[in-house]
């Protein structure tokens, strides 16, 4: 039995409000890779999107504090929103996801149906974090990153026009870009957080642009794909 960790961005299930047309076609393709494959399950963690940000900046409006400030506040809010996204998928999923959502990953979890829905866990990382640690879990040795980037850049191409696109790069000069810390609703390619311990356990993640469901399917399936592998 092989089972494969996907963290799927709220930047795309909810860039704002659930994007119900992506949603429907990532469903029917995870349904369709299940059917091929009897033998996978499928683990999705899923991200707090525009209404963590949203929310987050409601409260920092709200009492003043600054980006940086009250940050446990910040990502309990963050949290909270992941939960209503991951609560959303779960119930899009049927039969197939018959466990609750995930809200420890370090907890006795039971596996029972083909998918497995997770959430974001306790301040202090994303939700990258939380598939990084069902990973180590559930012996999976790669996790797919979907979020509304194809492609890690050599720097940010939305202030470097020189940025590149790379088709690889190792841990070791990957965390050289994130650095270190986590913020709430910081947007990097993988959690800083969640960066050091797949690099400690030697985890493959593959950065890939979400919206493409075609894409992740061939990640899925092993074939050639449009994305950066972290290793």
């Amino acid at each position: 039995m092989s089972t494969k960790v996907l963290s799927v961005g709220g930047s795309i299930v909810a860039p704002e409000f659930p994007d119900t047309d992506f949603v429907k076609r990532f469903v029917e393709m995870a349904k369709s890779y299940l059917e091929a494959n009897k033998e996978d399950r499928l683990i999705l963690v899923v991200g707090g999107g525009g209404p963590a940000r949203i929310y987050q900046k409601a409260f920092r409006d709200v009492t003043g504090t600054a980006p940086d400030g009250d940050v446990m506040a910040a990502d309990w809010i963050g949290i909270m929103a992941t939960r209503l996204n991951a609560q959303f998928v779960k119930a899009c999923f049927g039969n197939l996801c018959q466990d609750d959502v995930v809200t420890d990953p370090t907890a006795a979890l039971k596996f029972t149906g083909r998918v497995l829905v997770a959430a974001g866990w306790k301040p202090g990382f994303s939700t990258d974090n939380d598939a990084v640690l069902l990973a180590e879990k559930f012996d999976a040795d790669t996790v797919v990153n979907l979020s509304n980037i194809e492609k890690v850049y050599t720097d940010d191409p939305r202030k470097n026009p020189d940025a590149k696109p790379l088709d690889t790069i190792s841990w070791a000069d990957f965390r050289k870009m994130v650095g270190d810390e986590w913020v709430p609703g910081k947007n990097c390619p993988f959690d800083p957080i969640a960066s050091k311990k797949a690099a400690e356990m030697g985890l493959t993640v593959i950065c890939a642009g979400g919206k493409n469901i075609t894409n992740t399917q061939a990640i899925l399936e092993g074939k050639g794909y449009t994305g950066t592998t972290i290793k």
